[in-house]
């Protein structure tokens, strides 16, 4: 199965962005594309969630939920506190599993990091990701903090019997400092992965077609684009 799992080091790291672009390099080379969120928090009704921005951003994917709950809080509690059925890791694994019957490449994209909880008997995206054999993809910060979190991330995926196949950095800032620059180098150390990309800030703000051509220019030919990391590294960090 052609199945890649997407997880951030938290909330608010850029997952869908970078789901996107993963979404939109394999959409304009002929690929067809499904994205996979087993669920969707803090969205009610028919309001989009990520995975219609992701649609929106990358072009013709299919685009799936299995559950979606109100409240910004992990699944668990979401769907707990609202009184919905939870998602099963054999669930969200079976539903990947379905989808790469008939797509060439299949994103699940998960909610917050790779052990938030999906019930309550503690499965996580790292169960589903386990279940399907499929390699993790690991979306981190730039600035401080991301170091920790991100080699959590991979201590976690290995103890688990998991392949981490790189981080991206799914915000970077128009003017990084001392950490941002820094973390260039030590990011693949602390993740004992390849830096696979590295998402500008401010990349959904894009028009589709700007967005896949951004997309391109961020993320490694293992992702489909054209990122250089050493080359990132110097024009960044030629002055400092």
């Amino acid at each position: 199965m052609n199945v890649l799992v997407i997880t951030g080091t938290g909330t608010g790291v850029g997952k869908t962005a970078v789901t996107a672009a993963v979404a939109a390099l394999a959409v304009a080379a002929g690929r067809g594309v499904a994205v996979l969120k087993p669920a969707q928090t803090g969205v009610h009704g028919d309001e989009p969630g990520d995975v219609d921005e992701v649609r929106r951003l990358a072009g013709p994917v299919t685009a799936r939920e299995l559950a979606r709950y109100p409240d910004p809080l992990a699944p668990d509690a979401a769907a707990r506190r609202c009184g919905l059925e939870p998602v099963r890791p054999w669930e969200a694994a079976a539903a990947a599993a379905a989808l790469a019957e008939d797509h060439d490449l299949v994103l699940v994209e998960g909610a917050g990091g790779l052990l938030v909880r999906f019930d309550a008997d503690g499965g996580t995206l790292a169960d589903v990701a386990w279940s399907l054999s499929a390699p993790v993809l690991v979306v981190a910060e730039a600035g401080l903090g991301t170091l920790n979190a991100t080699a959590l991330t991979a201590e976690v995926a290995k103890h688990r019997g998991l392949d981490c196949t790189g981080v991206v950095i799914g915000s970077w800032p128009p003017e990084p400092g001392l950490a941002e620059l820094s973390n260039l180098d030590d990011l693949p150390v602390a993740a004992g992965a390849p830096l696979l990309g590295v998402l500008p800030a401010g990349a959904p703000r894009a028009t589709p077609p700007e967005f896949s051509a951004l997309a391109r220019r961020s993320l490694s030919p293992w992702l489909g684009g054209e990122f250089d990391p050493d080359a990132f590294v110097r024009s960044w960090c030629a002055n400092t």
